[in-house]
């Protein structure tokens, strides 16, 4: 009736907060727990926990969704996405062939993320918190577990050599990709391992 008549039914509005309400603080935490393969340098992520601050949540499945996918773009950035330049400064990965992006297999085997409803907020929109691209930052729990890992693998090594434990500072750069970590394990874990065996 409203279509025969050409009645607008849809209403529409535009609202421009007052610059103290869009500057807002997102807290979250994350803790990952990871398992390095000495001789590969790939890093399977056994577990992640994350609880994040969105305020009130209008639509948890919504922000669910978000905070899971901005964690695992993190884990492409903090990981796997190494994007290569030629000598003019051009990026020379052009495909997926090259630029590793997050699959199945590099997702937390076990992942578990808690929304924290801060309650009401006066200066929030409907007291909401964006959670869209913060959690991305907490991916860094990813490559900090892959640190620890890779410090203790360089500590058991240098106990099989018999070096000085100063020999174990290192820098894991980014993204920690499998040939950097291969790397920072040390090559001869394998043979330092058996010839601890025989001494």
């Amino acid at each position: 009736m409203a279509q025969s008549q050409a009645v607008n039914l849809s209403a529409s509005s535009y609202y421009v907060p007052h610059f103290s309400c869009m500057r807002y603080l997102n807290y979250g935490a994350a803790v990952s727990e990871v398992e390095v393969n000495l001789l590969t340098g790939e890093t399977t992520i056994l577990q992640s926990d994350i609880i994040y601050d969105c305020g009130q949540s209008l639509n948890p499945a919504v922000d669910l969704g978000q905070i899971e996918g901005a964690f695992v773009q993190g884990i492409g950035f903090f990981m796997l996405e190494e994007y290569l330049t030629n000598s003019d400064g051009l990026v020379v990965t052009e495909g997926t062939w090259t630029y590793k992006i997050p699959t199945i297999d590099t997702i937390p085997k076990q992942f578990n993320v808690e929304i924290l409803n801060t309650g009401h907020h006066k200066k929030r929109i409907l007291s909401s918190k964006a959670s869209g691209e913060p959690p991305l930052l907490l991916a860094v729990s990813v490559h900090c577990a892959t640190r620890a890992a890779i410090r203790e693998a360089r500590k058991q090594l240098i106990r099989w050599k018999g070096l000085n434990e100063s020999d174990s500072t290192f820098h894991l750069e980014v993204p920690a990709t499998m040939p950097v970590v291969k790397k920072l394990c040390g090559l001869e874990n394998v043979e330092s391992y058996l010839q601890s065996l025989l001494s």
